[in-house]
């Protein structure tokens, strides 16, 4: 008898990934590293302090870093009893921009929330909790995935209230792409046939152009994104306002070289690249640690997908499996957009790079999603 409660205890312990561990510690120390160094020089400006910014980031990483370690104790099948919830709260952290006392607007868009002590978007939360509610509904719904209403249709329209909430509340088309990538790539993995997505994806991006090109005639909310467009196209039509942040991307791009310009040494973090320490980072990287620094940063985000590919083939249901691949996939694919506008391959959208972007509260929720990937790896047989 003892020996069994023995076993069953010995179980319960199994450690979680360790190699996944390591990336996401190397990732965090880069990302504050790389904070402290791009927003030396707005920090100054701003606050008349050149460690301000990194010294809120490394507070944020260090209450992180906790809870990513409480978390990861807590078995991840609780969630699934809360999955309804969870949306719920998605719901209403969107909503709650709309509230005139807390809700905060940058850059004529309504994005934030204030606390009182931090801010944060409340579509950071949106995206673990329906990470956690699409995991949930697919599990308990996967007998009717394969059929066209039931498994893709009606799986899909409880998309429609975040996304609607999004984009006339909020105006956060990088958030909208992000949560319909992440869902669409959670439901293909559940068993929703690929041609149903094909024939979605045909018709709703005709349709989303269509409204995007109306927008831009008669109002002046899709304007914007036009103009947006046409900088990407060419950004030196507009140097000096439109394509200003583009181009000193590129330049702090190529002027890194193969090893860089050293560490601390980017010229371009002075007041040319605006708020270098945000959307923007990753120019940085590239200046003061060249080729050779961006490749590192985009290998250690290729080993975290590929850790987290594998926590979610060998987690023990496909519940666990499921929030594997939403987290996987949140992280890899703000990674690429973030990544391709810097580089200038995509428009601009306003889409951080985890683990590097300056955001506190934003980090702290990013590390608790790494506390729930880290259970289900511990969940799952050793790798």
């Amino acid at each position: 008898m003892q020996k069994k409660e023995t076993k069953k205890i010995q179980k319960n312990q199994k450690p979680f990934d360790f190699t996944l561990c390591i990336i996401i510690f190397l990732l965090l120390a880069l990302g504050i590293v790389m904070v402290l160094s791009a927003s030396a020089p707005y920090s100054l400006s701003t606050t008349g302090s050149s460690y301000t910014y990194a010294i809120n980031q490394m507070k944020f990483a260090v209450v992180g870093i906790f809870l990513m370690f409480f978390i990861s104790k807590i078995d991840y099948r609780i969630y699934k009893n809360f999955y309804k919830i969870a949306y719920i709260i998605s719901i209403l952290a969107l909503v709650s921009v709309a509230l005139p006392v807390i809700g905060v607007t940058r850059n004529g868009a309504t994005r934030w929330v204030n606390l009182g002590f931090a801010t944060f978007q409340p579509s950071e939360i949106a995206k673990i909790g329906l990470i956690i509610f699409y995991a949930g509904y697919l599990t308990e719904h996967k007998n009717d995935l394969p059929f066209f209403w039931k498994g893709c249709i009606k799986s899909f329209c409880f998309l429609l209230p975040p996304i609607a909430i999004l984009f006339f509340l909020q105006d956060h088309l990088s958030a909208i792409v992000v949560i319909a990538s992440i869902v669409s790539i959670m439901m293909i993995m559940a068993g929703t046939k690929l041609k149903h997505f094909l024939s979605i994806g045909i018709t709703g991006g005709s349709l989303a152009g269509i409204g995007m090109l109306l927008l831009a005639t008669f109002t002046e909310k899709g304007k914007f994104r036009i103009a947006r467009l046409m900088t990407f196209l060419d950004p030196w039509q507009d140097p000096t306002d439109t394509g200003w942040q583009v181009i000193q991307g590129l330049y702090a791009i190529g002027s890194g070289g193969l090893f860089g310009v050293g560490l601390g040494q980017s010229k371009q973090k002075y007041l040319y690249i605006p708020e270098p320490h945000n959307d923007f980072i990753f120019a940085i990287i590239a200046e003061e640690l060249g080729f050779v620094g961006c490749v590192v940063v985009i290998s250690l985000f290729a080993i975290f997908i590929w850790r987290g590919i594998l926590t979610a083939m060998k987690a023990p249901d496909s519940f666990g499996s499921l929030i594997a691949v939403g987290i996987t996939s949140l992280v890899g694919i703000q990674a690429i957009i973030n990544i391709a506008v810097v580089t200038s391959s995509m428009p601009a959208t306003g889409m951080s790079l985890p683990f590097f972007s300056y955001g506190g509260t934003a980090l702290l929720i990013l590390l608790c999603s790494m506390g729930i990937l880290l259970n289900i790896s511990r969940a799952g047989s050793k790798v």
